[in-house]
């Protein structure tokens, strides 16, 4: 019974919690930035290049006989893959940069000053009493 008592001790714990929310919420954007890039980007960047399609790009190692499929180097794929990928890091890298810059004018704004705590104060009262009677 111990182990599974651990187990729950671990599974409910916040950080287990938090995590699996960040992982859930990531593959929800990995699906927006995906389609960002298949739908919004990639086509522009494909009439630019000429229409040219990467993924149909391969090398043919071996023939189909009968019905065996042929051997097929898909190359074209991992390039496309590579540019998602580029493309990906890069709207990523913005996104960050933006929220950093947003950060940092939340910093630089100063903050009013605060009153110290009411024990700092008698403290000084007090010290200032001390003083004057000697």
């Amino acid at each position: 019974m111990g182990m599974i008592k651990e187990f729950k001790e671990f599974a409910v714990k916040g950080n287990v919690v938090d995590m699996a929310i960040g992982i859930i919420i990531g593959a929800a954007f990995g699906k927006i930035i995906t389609s960002l890039v298949g739908d919004v980007i990639m086509p522009p960047i494909g009439v630019i290049l000429g229409g040219v399609d990467f993924s149909n790009l391969s090398i043919v190692v071996k023939e189909a006989v009968v019905q065996k499929p042929a051997v097929v180097i898909s190359y074209g794929k991992f390039l496309q893959t590579i540019i998602d990928f580029t493309i990906i890091a890069f709207a990523v890298f913005m996104g960050v940069k933006g929220m950093n810059a947003l950060k940092k004018k939340e910093e630089a704004a100063p903050a009013a000053p605060s009153a110290p705590p009411n024990q700092e104060l008698l403290l000084a009262e007090i010290r200032d009493l001390l003083r004057d009677k000697k």
